[in-house]
């Protein structure tokens, strides 16, 4: 997919390594493509909601004694103040640093004793926190996340330290990867105006002027229950999970949080296009993104049916049997990759991307026509209702596959609820999949296409001698 070419991709963790994090995108988009045959459910949750407004939703998976911990708050970088880009992450890390009963780190030892795994996560429009552990620890992970919720402690000496931190993981995985540099570019002239095209790490020059009130501040005004959601999924029940919830987080009080206003993108006359060449790129690619609807945007436009049809574009065109690699590497034998990637899961618009990388030899100039072509060729010829089905029926085995993992089904139902969308919706995801026409699919490209909405990214390698 699109992201393993581009590491700066709008969710960054805590730690883990980018092979994580990349895994835990590709967990997150499934969001994007779950899909199988009409009247079918996907995970089946149960939800309830403690006095105090937090959300609660469980999924039983019997498959092995285990749970998965997860709590979402409704919060991420475009939610920051201008200025001050890279404080959602930021506190995101500090939220280790101890509350008045835990030391700083002592939360992520008690994980380790116990024999389980964490991490944590900024994007967008979201933070999220998680545990996985044996189903008899669900209890411990419950009392400390609740006591963070709202009783972090914050010092200089803790904070000043873990700035550098996050400055070194900046410089690590965007200013020393002309791919990460490229994309933030990309990102960057795609949305003139919205928040969305700030990294969700941050400028480094306003990293460096984070401080201890800057990160209380955001942490008060954010993170409150009312403003959260907590997904646990495994070898448990919701008889199970109420009374802990109620006990844990139910002592948690409610607090106003400010609704989240955002700035919409102005009208776009002209495409842009961002070139950068460096020794240290080993593979040369091109990217084409267009601004596109999502899940949320689309029922405001009353058209809901949108990126459904635009995933199924996706896979239609990309994918290993998709048009695109079917064409530039395969037959044509111009690219090494090629593909194109669209998540609908924001809360405001997001972007659909179209991308190759060219085989050794060829130019990128090369690939970039041939790639411009195939959309071309789309355009004109549209997809046919074969194309629709086999794409449909690709896809439902990967829906398969998500209810086996303990984990896929909080990270995909906690994306889905801290954008706008609901449990309904997920649920109901299989019947609206199958109701996509060909038409729509044509109608979604076509409606895509703007040249004036769009940015072009080239990454070249340059010789060294």
């Amino acid at each position: 997919m699109f992201d393993a070419y581009h590491p700066a991709s709008p969710a960054v963790l805590r730690s883990g390594g980018l092979r994580a994090g990349l895994a835990l995108l590709a967990a997150i988009t499934l969001l994007g493509i779950l899909r199988g045959p009409a009247a079918a459910q996907v995970f089946e949750p149960e939800t309830f909601t403690l006095d105090n407004g937090l959300q609660v939703v469980v999924v039983e998976n019997r498959r092995a004694p285990i749970v998965t911990h997860m709590l979402w708050y409704k919060v991420g970088s475009a939610d920051e103040p201008r200025g001050q880009s890279g404080i959602a992450h930021f506190l995101e890390h500090l939220m280790f640093k101890g509350t008045d009963s835990l030391a700083p780190g002592e939360f992520s030892d008690i994980v380790a004793r116990n024999g389980g795994r964490e991490n944590a996560f900024t994007s967008l429009d979201y933070t999220a926190y998680f545990q996985t552990v044996a189903k008899d620890r669900l209890e411990l992970m419950m009392r400390n996340e609740a006591d963070r919720m709202h009783n972090l402690v914050l010092s200089d000496e803790v904070v000043v330290p873990e700035r550098d931190v996050v400055l070194e993981e900046r410089s690590s995985r965007t200013d020393n990867d002309p791919s990460s540099q490229l994309w933030e570019m990309v990102r960057a002239n795609l949305y003139l105006h919205h928040p969305y095209g700030t990294p969700v790490i941050g400028w480094q020059q306003e990293i460096e002027a984070l401080d201890t009130e800057d990160a209380l501040a955001f942490y008060d005004r954010w993170y409150a229950p009312n403003n959260a959601v907590l997904v646990i999924s495994g070898d448990v029940t919701v008889e199970e999970v109420r009374p802990l919830a109620e006990r844990y987080y139910g002592v948690v009080p409610h607090k106003p949080v400010p609704e989240r206003i955002r700035v919409q993108e102005p009208q776009q006359w002209a495409g842009r296009r961002v070139e950068l060449s460096s020794p240290r790129v080993g593979q040369p690619s091109v990217s084409v993104a267009y601004l596109a609807p999502s899940f949320r945007t689309s029922r405001l436009a009353e058209m809901p049916e949108r990126p459904y049809a635009l995933q199924v574009l996706s896979e239609v065109l990309g994918g290993s049997t998709g048009r695109l690699y079917r064409s530039l590497v395969i037959e044509q034998g111009l690219a090494a990759g090629a593909g194109n990637s669209y998540d609908g899961s924001s809360l405001d618009g997001t972007h659909y991307t179209f991308w190759a990388s060219p085989r050794p030899g060829v130019e990128v100039e090369a690939v970039e026509t041939a790639l411009r072509a195939e959309i071309e060729a789309a355009l004109d010829e549209g997809v046919t209702a074969d194309e629709v089905r086999e794409a449909t029926t690709r896809l439902t085995a990967q829906a398969i596959y998500a209810r086996d993992s303990v984990g896929a089904a909080p990270r995909i139902i906690g994306a889905a609820l801290a954008t706008g969308s609901t449990i309904e919706d997920l649920e109901d995801w299989p019947n609206r999949i199958a109701a996509v026409t060909a038409e729509q699919v044509t109608q979604a490209l076509r409606d895509l296409i703007d040249p004036a909405r769009s940015v072009t990214g080239i990454l070249r390698s340059e010789p060294t001698t």
